[in-house]
């Protein structure tokens, strides 16, 4: 997670490193498993100063203050991987809202920050992602917005997105989306993160053309536009990021993306569209892998496309043919 307000003690979890399975005996267990066995109904009570506030997944049972101590009592009812918990403890502004459809909103924001406009979009996002990849997920959504400028990434904890300053429109797009690519379907290893980054950033991308800005093939043709030389942008494939060290380089965000935008112009949109929202939901609270996707493309397409996810996902060099 992300560290709490500057007024607690950090806590911080590195991505970047792999994290074994505990659970070595697991049906979920696998190289490099983050998973383990999903969570659920799992209360979290945590007693502060009065003046602090608890942020935690799910949805908040209760808030009851003594002398001068609170404890806030959080539940996540839908199932979780480990990875995605989150506890953040700070000085926030804390705003409950009910979205349509009585979906809980809880958005904290640290009270040295603007709150600005962005964040009145959460309820708009929502409801475009779950007009094309299927209903929302989980219980609750909302974000924390922290003023940690020396953490420099946002996290995709589930229902609570934390990130480390107010954020812009495509990060809140971006980090919302997991909720549904990254939480609800989660990879099974590490190497297959493109199927969260790759799947949010292409979000990003279809969220501006739903507003009518850039669309997302203006957004892939302006990347690949980018020369075959220069192979940092192109190297590593984003199904071999080929370690720790480049799990989350920028190809696994940008070629994971157009690898889906791609996709999306060879298929056709009513077979995508298709495709993504079956993955969402036959996968729902469960661990893939890009064989798996791979597979349910072909099975939706009726077209054979192992050369084109060779092309896109495994091979160096930067596509020319697919």
């Amino acid at each position: 997670t992300a560290p709490a307000n500057s007024s607690a003690p950090p806590s911080i979890n590195n991505p970047i490193r792999p994290i074994p399975s505990p659970w070595p005996n697991s049906p979920n267990a696998a190289r490099g498993s983050i998973i383990g066995p999903n969570i659920m109904n799992a209360p979290t009570a945590i007693t502060v100063p009065a003046d602090l506030t608890v942020m935690a997944n799910g949805v908040l049972d209760s808030r009851t203050t003594v002398g001068d101590q609170t404890t806030f009592v959080w539940r996540s009812i839908s199932a979780m991987a480990p990875y995605l918990a989150t506890a953040t403890i700070g000085r926030f502004d804390l705003t409950e809202t009910t979205l349509a459809g009585g979906l809980p909103s809880y958005v904290a924001v640290d009270p040295t920050l603007s709150k600005g406009n962005v964040l009145r979009k959460l309820p708009d996002i929502v409801e475009f992602y779950s007009s094309i990849y299927g209903p929302y997920p989980f219980e609750a959504v909302g974000a924390i917005v922290d003023d940690a400028p020396e953490v420099g990434y946002s996290l995709e904890t589930q229902t609570r997105p934390v990130v480390y300053r107010v954020p812009d429109e495509a990060t809140l797009a971006h980090e919302i989306s997991h909720m549904w690519f990254g939480d609800s379907v989660t990879l099974t290893e590490w190497p297959d993160i493109w199927l969260h980054e790759g799947f949010a950033t292409w979000s990003e991308w279809i969220w501006s053309e739903h507003n009518g800005q850039k669309s997302a093939h203006h957004w892939f043709k302006t990347l690949y536009n980018t020369p075959a030389q220069d192979t940092a942008f192109w190297t590593p494939p984003p199904g071999d990021p080929g370690g720790p060290a480049f799990m989350f380089n920028g190809t696994i965000y940008n070629r994971g993306a157009m690898t889906l935008q791609a996709l999306r112009e060879k298929i056709g949109d009513p077979d995508f569209f298709e495709l993504l929202a079956g993955w969402a939901s036959q996968n729902r609270y469960g661990n893939v892998t890009t064989p798996d996707f791979i597979a349910l493309a072909e099975k939706v397409s009726g077209q054979e496309l192992d050369e084109f996810f060779d092309v896109w996902l495994y091979r160096p060099e930067k596509p020319t043919s697919w």
